[in-house]
């Protein structure tokens, strides 16, 4: 081969060699990466908290009986509304064997004693007449004989009372009837005919037949954290969503907060309590599960901008101002009241400050 053929083919491998270099190095090389720019806009920034919890009754009543026995009629159904006084059960008593065996034997004494008194009076009252006796020895016997009356009353009230859980000298039945004792209405019957039934006593808090509210007062039981609660003020409005009725608002004031935190899941909970402003027509159901949005601070016709424009660095915050055709430069700014996701700007921008927006980088074609 000759020195010319040589020297072309070495030109030609370094062309090849150079051509594949400059592509690859124009592959590997990233495009410039553009930002849109965006103003400060004024706006209303409102900081809320919100409170988790359910709407109940303000006045929620279980009515529970006086005696013991079997259900021997009920007169109501959930949903039913009632007024005070108004039946709900009728209980048939079951006398306890022992207890109605000493009443019995009490009744028979009773008589047994009441008759030899009357005997002794009527007799003594023939020798007091005659002047055999004296009126003192006499009204001995007529007291005797009165405490024989009163104690065979007393007896035969007794077993009237075990058998049928009234007396006769009442003239009531109102422990075996089973009575509202509030205007609202019926929320949940939890027994049926033929259950038997506890009294409420000292030692068992007695078995639940119907459980009454007033729906036209209800209120909201929420929890709200311990990192809000210091800026929470009884009297507050409260806005309230309900799961179930999400098309609806409901206004709420706050009128209770614990003064006492509760842990739950690692966090301490204060539980509040807010009155809900029902207006005419509007029925909610007790126990929907609802969120309270409580406003903390507010601020009207204020200058922000969005917090994903912020660069934080040390804790200070920063953001990037347009200087020339994509070229910015990082200066500070004061924020003020954020929602968590805008803040008011206090120093730093001003309405025509172009500012970059870190979200909205794109590669241009």
């Amino acid at each position: 081969m000759s020195r010319t053929a040589v020297i072309i083919v070495l030109l030609a491998l370094l062309a090849v060699i150079g051509g594949t270099g400059f592509y690859l190095y124009n592959k590997n090389q990233e495009p410039p990466v553009m930002y849109k720019t965006v103003k400060p806009f004024t706006t209303t920034i409102i900081k809320k908290t919100v409170a988790t919890g359910s709407v109940v009754p303000r006045k929620e009543i279980e009515i529970k009986p006086q005696v013991s026995g079997l259900i021997s009629k009920l007169y109501i159904e959930a949903g039913e509304i009632v007024k005070k006084g108004d039946l709900i059960a009728t209980i048939r008593i079951i006398p306890d064997m022992v207890s109605l065996n000493n009443a019995e034997n009490r009744v028979r004494r009773a008589k047994i004693n009441l008759t030899n008194t009357k005997r002794e009076f009527e007799r003594n009252q023939g020798l007091f007449k005659d002047g055999v006796i004296s009126e003192a020895t006499f009204r001995q016997f007529e007291i005797d004989y009165e405490n024989a009356q009163e104690e065979n009353r007393a007896a035969a009230d007794n077993l009237q009372l075990i058998k049928k859980g009234s007396t006769k000298s009442s003239g009531r039945i109102a422990n075996t009837n089973v009575r509202a004792t509030i205007n609202g209405m019926i929320l949940d019957v939890p027994v049926e005919e033929g259950n038997s039934v506890i009294e409420a006593n000292t030692f068992n808090e007695g078995t639940t037949i119907a459980t009454i509210a007033n729906m036209d007062e209800m209120i909201f039981k929420g929890n709200v954290d311990e990192s809000d609660v210091g800026r929470l003020k009884v009297g507050m409005p409260l806005v309230l969503t309900i799961g179930a009725l999400e098309t609806e608002k409901f206004d709420a004031e706050l009128e209770y907060i614990s003064p006492k935190g509760v842990e739950e899941n690692g966090a301490i909970q204060f539980e509040i309590r807010a009155r809900v402003k029902l207006k005419d027509g509007q029925f909610i159901r007790s126990g929907y599960s609802a969120n309270g949005d409580i406003v903390l601070e507010s601020r009207e016709n204020v200058l922000a901008i969005s917090e994903s424009w912020v660069i934080f660095e040390k804790d200070s915050p920063y953001i990037e101002i347009e200087k020339g055709s994509q070229q910015f430069e990082k200066v500070p700014v004061k924020l003020g009241l954020s929602d968590g996701i805008q803040s008011e700007v206090l120093t730093g921008v001003d309405s025509s400050t172009k500012v970059k927006d870190p979200t909205s980088g794109f590669t241009p074609n």
